[in-house]
């Protein structure tokens, strides 16, 4: 059931942000793979769910393996950071156009909720007391209550969620399809997306540690239905977007109780979700990403690697998908290719 899959994306999930932000102090937001879930659509038009559920299980123990070998960490160490940004950039330049055409849209919600958030960024003395996101986020609730308040029983909702647990089978073609994409897809690009967010931040992520946790946290949410866990790129992005860096772990911890808390009662807030309009959504995460955008630009396009850098962004835009992986993965490998052939002195080691 849905309610199953929330529980372990987020209440599942949830556990682990809180459990490694703590120990680390630093921010590490773990949710689910969105590219992961999208192959995971289309492999359930040709497979049935259990050899599906096999496959996260086996995608998880593989995760694992290479945590514990190091080979991660030496793999994203080789990356220079101006390609993996330019891959940010390229993934999250969506929430900024997205941004855009709500302007026009639902001008309604979203002119408001940007003036308030312009408004506390601007006047920064009153942005200490009320941060501007937080600002745009009420401003938004406000709106949606005056103009477009959901209609909802709140007495009738259901609101403990139930683990639907689904028995695995482990199938060569489920494996051949999933597993080498999904493995790809979280410990190289999420994770690489939240690794070089939190950076640019000035935290240096646990890369071996964050690989052997997703792969372990993946077999755990496998069984209620969920696909496999990774440390998220926008989430930690907007932890890391304002205060000091000293407190940004608090924010993880502050995520992770509530993502359990959204989990573990997930049948009532799905009802409330739905009902919220969709530019709500879209225009708050757009607003939370620009800082992000901006310093993904400026990593990536600053000096050495730029044109790796711009020929990962472009691939990355793109959209293509090869062999059941994404686009970002491609940019970053075809960026890399790029700074190996045509920029090969920023490699060098320097004095």
């Amino acid at each position: 059931s849905i309610a199953s899959w929330v529980l372990g994306c987020f209440g599942i999930n949830g556990v682990l942000s809180l459990v490694l932000s703590w120990v680390y102090r630093k921010p590490l937001a773990f949710f689910w793979t969105i590219p992961g879930m999208v192959l995971m659509g289309e492999a359930l038009t040709r497979l049935p769910f259990d050899e599906v559920i096999g496959a996260y299980l086996l995608t998880g123990a593989l995760m694992l393996v290479l945590g514990l070998s190091g080979l991660i960490g030496r793999i994203m160490k080789a990356i220079p950071i101006a390609i993996v940004m330019a891959m940010v950039a390229g993934v999250f330049l969506k929430f900024g156009t997205d941004l855009i055409r709500h302007v026009q849209s639902d001008a309604w919600i979203a002119v408001p909720m940007i003036l308030v958030f312009t408004t506390l960024t601007v006047f920064a003395r009153i942005g200490r007391f009320i941060p501007p996101l937080i600002g745009s986020l009420l401003t938004g609730l406000l709106l949606i209550s005056i103009f477009d308040a959901p209609n909802i029983a709140l007495d009738q909702l259901h609101w403990l969620a139930h683990p639907v647990v689904t028995a695995p089978v482990l199938s060569l073609r489920a494996c051949l399809e999933l597993v080498v994409p999904l493995a790809i897809t979280v410990l190289v690009v999420q994770n690489g997306q939240g690794a070089a967010v939190l950076r640019a931040a000035g935290h240096e992520a646990p890369i071996n540690t964050i690989a052997s946790a997703c792969g372990l946290w993946s077999m755990m949410t496998a069984m209620v239905g969920s696909v496999s866990t990774c440390l998220t790129g926008p989430t930690n992005a907007i932890l890391v977007s304002s205060g000091p860096k000293e407190s940004h772990y608090i924010g993880g911890i502050t995520v992770g109780l509530l993502a359990m808390l959204f989990g573990f009662f997930s049948p009532g807030f799905i009802s409330l979700l739905m009902a919220t309009p969709a530019a709500f959504i879209v225009v708050l995460g757009g607003l939370a990403m620009l800082k992000v955008l901006q310093t993904a630009f400026q990593s990536a396009f600053k000096a050495q690697f730029s044109f790796g850098a711009l020929v990962c962004f472009l691939v990355t835009v793109s959209g293509i998908q090869i062999a059941s992986i994404g686009a970002a993965f491609w940019g970053l490998l075809a960026g890399y290719i790029a700074s190996r052939l045509f920029e090969p002195a920023d490699f060098q080691p320097t004095n």
